[in-house]
């Protein structure tokens, strides 16, 4: 129940952020590098608050994990891939490509280290694509090449960015350190698009939002739960952020029920299952 808690949070969070990054993209509230480098720091310093009275409180003698240089640079990858790519696509092209990204990244590189799946979680994973594509095609414009490349690129780095995750034995210190260790990359990204920068109130707080809250601690949620998720998991639960999504514009702005997002959140739910319940067996 703890995995499932956790795990619901993370995908909450996940959507949440393609929102805020859409809202403030999309209105042209804030340009992308002004968006990537506030979220970043944002992310930095609220994790870093929360760390620093986690440890005061805390009087464990274990020594502290600080995450890894790779881990931080295939998030910051995502980050500055994903800010750009939405310039130019829309959020169902955008999210097509991006979880298409992660599924084959992770997928293929769990079978090369060593993983196999049955046929029940093969058949889930399928499933749950299929709905997925189901509820975004009628969305989906074709894409610039521009935008489908930096898609692309962002989704290899987050399927990456998941997989190191399964190793974290302490998730706040890692996803702390792996934040702060963006901050070189941060500065250079500021320093060369410093001309470029547009940035309004109402931009600078959705990227703040995004940062401290979907991505920071969103992603500090979602490596406590991969603790307990294979990648087949992981990589089919993730599909389920544009429901959860497009459930959340109907509690919050009042947005109908679709009977195309009733049949998808089904196919979606269902794979899910299967592919569950084929790594129970």
């Amino acid at each position: 129940m703890a995995t499932v808690f956790y795990t619901t949070l993370a995908l909450i969070a996940f959507a949440g952020n393609s929102v805020l990054c859409r809202m403030a993209l999309g209105d042209e509230a804030i340009d992308a590098s002004s968006f990537t480098v506030l979220r970043l720091l944002s992310g930095i310093l609220v994790l870093f608050f929360i760390l620093q009275y986690s440890s005061k409180s805390s009087e464990s003698n274990v020594a502290m994990s600080k995450g890894s240089w790779k881990s931080a640079a295939y998030l910051f990858i995502y980050a500055i891939c994903f800010s750009y790519a939405y310039i130019t696509l829309d959020t169902a092209t955008g999210a097509l490509i991006l979880f298409g990204a992660v599924q084959l990244t992770m997928m293929l590189v769990s079978f090369l280290m060593g993983s196999r799946f049955n046929k029940l979680e093969w058949s889930g994973l399928i499933i749950a694509f299929a709905g997925f594509v189901y509820l975004v095609i009628p969305k989906v414009s074709t894409p610039s090449i521009y935008g489908f490349m930096l898609m692309a690129v962002s989704g290899v780095a987050w399927g990456m960015y998941t997989l190191a995750g399964k190793k974290s034995q302490q998730p706040l210190n890692d996803t702390a350190y792996n934040f702060l260790r963006t901050f070189p990359l941060v500065i250079i990204c500021a320093l060369l698009s410093f001309s470029f920068f547009e940035i309004t109130p109402k931009g600078a707080v959705l990227a703040m939002l995004s940062g401290g809250i979907a991505s920071g601690l969103g992603y500090t949620i979602w490596y406590i739960a991969l603790r307990d998720l294979s990648a087949i998991q992981a990589a089919a639960l993730q599909l389920s952020v544009p429901v959860i999504a497009a459930i959340g514009g109907i509690l919050i702005v009042n947005e109908t029920m679709s009977a195309r997002l009733l049949i998808a959140a089904l196919f979606i739910l269902g794979g899910i299952a299967l592919t569950i319940k084929g790594k129970q067996r």
